[in-house]
């Protein structure tokens, strides 16, 4: 436990726009809102303008403190959004939740068009499933508007040479793409990809050597919420993976996360107050 206090303790405030996240005292809780009609999860649930925004207090007033809006489900076969599509789904939700919602807001994108849309409008943060590395314009239009940015590992394909030894250098490479654009680096933040180019196996063993992302020196989110890799083991389908989220949750706390990404914000935040007073004392 020594060594998780250590690597807490090395992170400052996370300053984002006009509010600041206090890393160093507990984890940070991102509550997912999909404007999808095919995610995995919620697909269609909050394609509504008003039950969207409806969704995002509800989950602020449930504990989360940070508020992460999609337009384009990244769930295995999902087919791919055009940036038109994606600011016309973001635009009129994005316009209300920054007036409405007293917490960062952060969008879900890899595309550059659409980071410059939003965060003209006042986005705090830009979440890239593939790592600054699908489009070569998104780090400097980020670096731009000096915003936090999340790279998280992703692949074509589930072929590995090595496990980890890939994994952390696909991250290592999105941390330079960011730092020689001009990224403060202490607004990098790595996200192993939990789901994204791995079998269940693979899952499984970036769980279990999530500590070994501290080595790149940066803060890290862990994503697993009712994802398949819960499912397979559990045998539940997606509305019934809470306990098997918790457990995630709880493991990846221990072993170093700094922030966790969730659906479930009232029963998550619960976990991470009990972690946090074990493992952050």
């Amino acid at each position: 436990m020594n060594n998780l206090k250590i690597n807490n303790a090395q992170f400052k405030p996370l300053k984002v726009g006009k509010y600041t996240l206090p890393i160093d005292e507990r984890t940070i809780v991102m509550g997912i809102l999909n404007l999808t009609p095919d995610s995995f999860s919620d697909g269609g649930k909050f394609f509504d303008v008003n039950k969207a925004v409806s969704h995002a207090i509800e989950m602020v007033e449930e504990g989360a403190d940070i508020i992460d809006v999609g337009a384009e489900s990244t769930r295995p076969g999902h087919l791919p959004v055009d940036t038109d599509e994606e600011i016309k789904r973001l635009t009129p939700v994005l316009e209300k939740l920054l007036q409405e919602v007293k917490v960062p807001i952060s969008v879900d994108t890899y595309k550059a068009a659409t980071a410059e849309r939003v965060l003209n409008m006042g986005v705090h943060i830009i979440n890239d499933i593939w790592g600054l590395q699908m489009d070569s314009e998104l780090a400097a239009v980020a670096a731009k508007y000096g915003v936090p940015v999340i790279v998280m590992h992703n692949q074509d394909g589930t072929e590995y040479r090595n496990l980890m030894g890939d994994v952390l250098s696909f991250l290592k490479t999105s941390i330079s793409i960011a730092e020689e654009a001009g990224i403060d680096p202490d607004k990098i933040i790595v996200d192993p990809g939990i789901g994204f180019g791995k079998t269940l196996e693979h899952n499984l063993e970036v769980m279990d050597r999530l500590d070994e992302f501290k080595s790149l020196g940066k803060l890290i989110l862990l994503g697993t919420s009712r994802k398949s890799m819960i499912g397979k083991v559990l045998d539940l389908p997606v509305d019934q993976r809470v306990e098997g989220t918790a457990a995630t949750v709880a493991l990846g706390i221990d072993r170093g996360a700094n922030i966790i990404r969730i659906h479930d914000v009232k029963e998550m935040k619960r976990v991470c107050r009990m972690m946090d007073a074990m493992v952050r004392r």
